[in-house]
C-alpha cells in the first residue's frame, strides 16, 4: 500500500496535499453545485427557489454540526492536523469561512434573479425600501394581527443580551439619543415565518421578521429606534452523550434529551444579520454575543424561504408531476410467495415505498411468522411502517425495533416513537453505547414444520415514507437461508449490547465491511488493466480505501466513483489517479442509494447497502450490506450504473484541482428521469423457472439485456 511519502510509479513525488482534499471543503463544493441548480435557467423557477433553500438549510446545518467540531478542535486540541490536508483547525475554520463569504455575493446574485422572475410572474416578495401605499397599508393591518404576539425585551448598554435561541430570528434594535442608548431584542418565535395577501392577481409575501422590523416605531411608540437589524445565530451541535455521563442513572432516551436541551444553549458558530448597522453598533453584537467578528455574515435574502410552498402558479413553475409506482406486480398477500422463490429489488422513489408496507403487513397475518426485526434511523412524522410494526405486535408477533436515539436532529422524533412503539406491544432497544446503528435491515422469522426460515430486507435507505418520494434508495428483498441467520444474529448481538460478529454473507460494520471492501478491490487490481471498480456512494474520505483505490489506478484497473457530496480522493493526478473518474449527480431528487460493483460480466459482483467509505460508516458504525446474486437483481444495479455513466445534464465531472464542471463530453438525458421511466414502468417477472429450483441463492452470469430494463435505457440514450 502506497504511504503519504512514496514516490508514483513515474518517479515524480507527491504530497497528500496534492491528492486528498480537506472533508469539509469537499462539502463545500457539494453544496456549491446545489446552489448552481438553483442559478439553472432550465430549472423550473420555484424548484430553483427550492434549490436555494435547500443550500441554506445545508449550511445551516454544516455550521452547526462541522464549524461546531472544528471549533470545539480548535480550542481542546489546536495542534491536531487533519489527516488528509495538514490542516490544522484554524486554518480549516478560516478557509470554511473564506469559502462561504466569498460565494455569498453569487448568493445574493442569484436570489435577486428569482425574486425579479416571481415579480414578473405576478409573485412579490415584498421589498419594504420601496413599498407601494396600498401594501404598505395591507402590511400595516397583518403586523396589527400579530403584534399581541410579540414580547420586546429592553436591556441597558451595559447587560447581557437575553439568550438568543439557536436558529431563531430575533429583531435587535438600538434606542435612545446621544449617550443615553439601550438595545431592544424582539424574539419571533412565537409568530409565523411569512403573511401573504393578494391584490389585483398579485400574491404578495410578506416575510414576518422584515415586517416586524419595519414597523418597529408602531410597537415601540415611546422609543426612538437608531437602527436595528434581524439577527439569527447559529449554535454548537457538537454535544456528545459523552458529556451527559454524570447522568449515570437516567435511561438513554433521557440522556438524550437532556443531551437536546444543552445543544440549544450552546456557544454561537455563526451569526447571520439582515439590516445595516454601524461598525460601532456590530461590534456592541459581536462584543455580547462573544463571537469573533468573522463569525458574523451580512445578508439580505430571508433567514426562511419556506413560503415557497404558498405560491401557486402555472405548471411550468415546478417539474414535471412523477409518481411513484405503487405496482411492482405483486400485491398484498402475494409477497412470500415470491420472494421464496425470487429476490425483489425496489427502487425509490420511482417505486413506492408502499410495497413493503404491505410485507410487514403480510408478515403481520401469516401464521407462521414468529418475529419481525428492524433497525430505525429517521422516520416519517408520520409513520406507516411504524403503524405496520404496532399491527403485527398486537397480532401477536415478537417484534424488536432497535431506534437509533442519536440520528442527528431527529432524535426527540425518535424518542417519541420509542415511547409509541412500546405502549402498542413492540420490544424497543437502542442500539450500542459507542456506536450509531445505521443499518438499514429488517429479518421475518417463520416457524415452517420444525425449522426456520427467513426474509431478508436491506436497504441504502432510512424506513421513511416522505425521503423515500425524495431520495433516490435501493431496497433488496431476499429469502435465502445464511442471510436470513446473518441478520439474526446481528440483532442477537445489538440485542446483547454488542457488536454484531463477523458475517458470512452479510457486510456488516466495523467488522466485515471494510475489509470485504479492501479485499475485493485487491481482487481487481490483480487484474490490472482488465480490473473495473464502480462505486456509486455519498461520501468517501477513508484513507485506507483512497490508498488501495490510487493502486488500482496505477496498476490500469478502470475505477468509475460516483460520489454525491464529500470526495477527498482527487481524480486525474499524473502516476497515481489518472484512471479513476468521478462524477457528482446533483438533480431533481437526493442521490441516496449505495452500490459497489467489482469486475464484469460473470466475474461481476455487486453489493448494495447503508454505509458510505467514509470512516464514521467503516469503522465507527453498526451498517449492513448485501449482494445481489440474481440476474434481475443485478440487471437493475448494473442499468442504475449504466444511467450514471450517460448522464450528461445533472452529472459534474470532478478534475484533479478539486473543481467540479457539467460533463460535455457526450450526449445524453438526465439519469434520474432515464431511471424513473424504467422503474415506474417495472413490473416483477412472475415466471417460474423451469427446474423447479428457487434461483435466490445462485450467483448469476452476467445477464443478457432484457427489453425493460437495458434496452429501454439505451433508446432514452441513443
Amino acid at each position: 500500500m502506497p504511504s503519504k511519502e512514496k514516490k508514483s510509479k513515474n518517479d515524480s513525488s507527491f504530497s497528500p496535499d496534492s491528492l486528498y482534499i480537506n472533508r469539509d471543503l469537499s462539502w463545500l463544493a457539494f453544496n456549491r453545485r446545489v446552489l448552481l441548480e438553483a442559478a439553472d435557467a432550465g430549472v423550473p423557477l420555484l424548484e430553483r427557489l427550492k434549490f436555494l433553500m435547500i443550500y441554506q438549510s445545508n449550511l445551516e446545518e454544516f455550521c452547526r454540526v462541522r464549524l461546531g467540531v472544528l471549533t470545539h478542535r480548535a480550542l481542546l486540541d489546536p495542534d491536531r492536523k487533519d489527516p488528509l490536508s495538514g490542516m490544522l483547525p484554524d486554518a480549516q475554520i478560516n478557509e470554511v469561512l473564506r469559502v462561504v463569504r466569498e460565494e455569498a455575493p453569487q448568493v445574493e446574485s442569484i436570489w435577486k434573479g428569482i425574486r425579479e422572475e416571481l415579480h414578473v410572474n405576478k409573485v412579490d416578495i415584498l421589498d419594504f425600501k420601496k413599498i407601494s401605499k396600498v401594501d404598505e397599508l395591507m402590511s400595516k393591518k397583518l403586523f396589527g394581527d400579530i403584534r399581541d404576539l410579540l414580547f420586546p425585551k429592553l436591556i441597558s448598554m451595559d447587560q447581557p443580551l437575553p439568550f438568543l435561541w439557536d436558529g431563531e430570528s430575533n429583531i435587535i434594535a438600538f434606542l435612545g439619543r446621544g449617550t443615553e442608548q439601550k438595545l431592544c431584542v424582539i424574539p419571533l418565535h412565537r409568530v409565523p415565518p411569512y403573511l401573504s395577501f393578494e391584490i389585483d392577481g398579485c400574491q404578495k409575501i410578506v416575510p414576518t421578521d422584515q415586517l416586524v422590523r419595519h414597523f418597529l416605531p408602531l410597537l415601540l411608540k415611546k422609543e426612538n429606534v437608531i437602527q436595528s437589524a434581524i439577527v439569527a445565530v447559529t449554535r454548537n451541535a457538537d454535544v456528545f452523550l459523552s458529556e451527559m455521563e454524570e447522568r449515570a442513572d437516567d435511561s438513554l432516551p433521557d440522556k438524550v434529551a437532556g443531551m437536546l436541551s444543552k445543544r440549544k444553549r450552546e456557544m454561537p458558530v455563526r451569526v447571520r444579520v439582515c439590516g445595516k448597522l454601524t461598525e460601532a453598533s456590530l461590534a456592541v453584537l459581536v462584543r455580547k454575543l462573544r463571537i469573533p467578528e468573522n463569525r458574523v455574515f451580512p445578508q439580505t435574502i430571508p433567514f426562511d424561504l419556506s413560503f415557497r410552498s404558498s405560491i401557486g402558479g402555472p405548471a411550468g413553475f415546478r417539474y414535471p408531476e412523477r409518481r411513484s409506482s405503487r405496482d411492482i406486480g405483486l400485491k398484498k398477500g402475494e409477497y412470500f410467495d415470491y420472494i421464496e422463490k425470487h429476490d425483489l429489488l425496489m427502487s425509490f422513489p420511482f417505486q413506492s415505498m408502499t410495497s413493503f408496507v404491505d410485507l410487514i403487513y403480510e408478515a403481520a397475518d401469516n401464521p407462521d411468522v414468529v418475529s419481525i426485526k428492524i433497525t430505525l434511523y429517521r422516520m416519517s412524522s408520520s409513520s406507516k411502517i411504524a403503524a405496520a410494526l404496532a399491527y403485527a405486535a398486537d397480532r401477536g408477533k415478537g417484534v424488536l425495533c432497535l431506534l437509533e436515539l442519536r440520528a442527528r436532529f431527529d432524535e426527540q422524533n425518535n424518542i417519541d416513537y420509542s415511547e409509541l412503539l412500546e405502549d402498542a406491544g413492540c420490544r424497543v432497544i437502542y442500539g450500542l453505547p459507542e456506536r450509531k446503528v445505521h443499518s438499514k435491515l429488517c429479518v421475518i422469522t417463520r416457524r415452517q414444520g420444525s425449522s426456520l426460515s427467513y426474509i431478508t430486507q436491506v436497504g441504502t435507505g432510512n424506513y421513511n415514507e416522505v425521503t423515500g418520494e425524495q431520495y433516490t434508495d435501493l431496497s433488496l428483498i431476499t429469502a435465502r437461508e445464511q442471510v436470513g441467520r446473518d441478520a439474526e444474529a446481528v440483532f442477537e448481538a445489538l440485542a446483547a449490547g454488542e457488536i454484531p460478529p463477523e458475517t458470512r454473507e452479510l457486510w456488516v460494520a466495523p467488522l466485515t465491511f471494510k475489509p470485504r471492501v479492501l479485499e475485493l478491490l485487491d481482487r481487481e487490481l490483480a487484474k490490472g488493466e482488465n480490473g473495473h471498480v464502480a462505486i456509486k456512494i455519498n461520501a468517501i474520505n477513508n484513507i485506507d480505501v483512497m490508498e488501495k483505490l490510487v493502486q488500482c489506478s496505477q496498476a490500469g484497473v478502470k475505477v468509475e466513483l460516483f460520489v454525491r457530496g464529500i470526495c477527498a480522493l482527487r481524480p486525474g493526478v499524473p502516476g497515481m489517479t489518472e484512471n479513476i473518474t468521478i462524477v457528482s449527480v446533483v438533480g431533481r431528487w437526493l442521490e441516496h442509494s449505495r452500490i459497489y460493483s467489482f469486475g464484469d460480466g460473470a466475474d461481476q459482483r455487486l453489493f448494495i447497502g447503508s454505509g458510505d467509505l467514509l470512516n464514521r460508516n467503516l469503522e465507527q458504525r453498526v451498517e449492513a450490506l448485501i449482494e445481489a446474486v440474481t440476474p434481475d437483481t443485478r440487471e437493475q444495479l448494473n442499468t442504475i450504473l449504466d444511467a450514471l455513466r450517460n448522464d450528461r445534464e445533472k452529472g459534474w465531472l470532478m478534475h484533479s484541482d478539486g473543481t467540479y464542471t457539467r460533463r460535455e463530453d457526450g450526449s445524453g438525458t438526465s439519469s434520474q428521469e432515464a431511471l424513473y421511466r424504467i422503474f415506474s414502468a417495472y413490473r416483477v417477472n412472475r415466471q417460474e423457472e423451469t427446474d423447479g429450483k428457487k434461483t435466490a441463492g445462485t450467483p448469476a452470469a452476467a445477464p443478457a439485456p432484457k427489453k425493460g430494463l437495458r434496452g429501454l435505457l439505451a433508446r432514452l440514450f441513443g
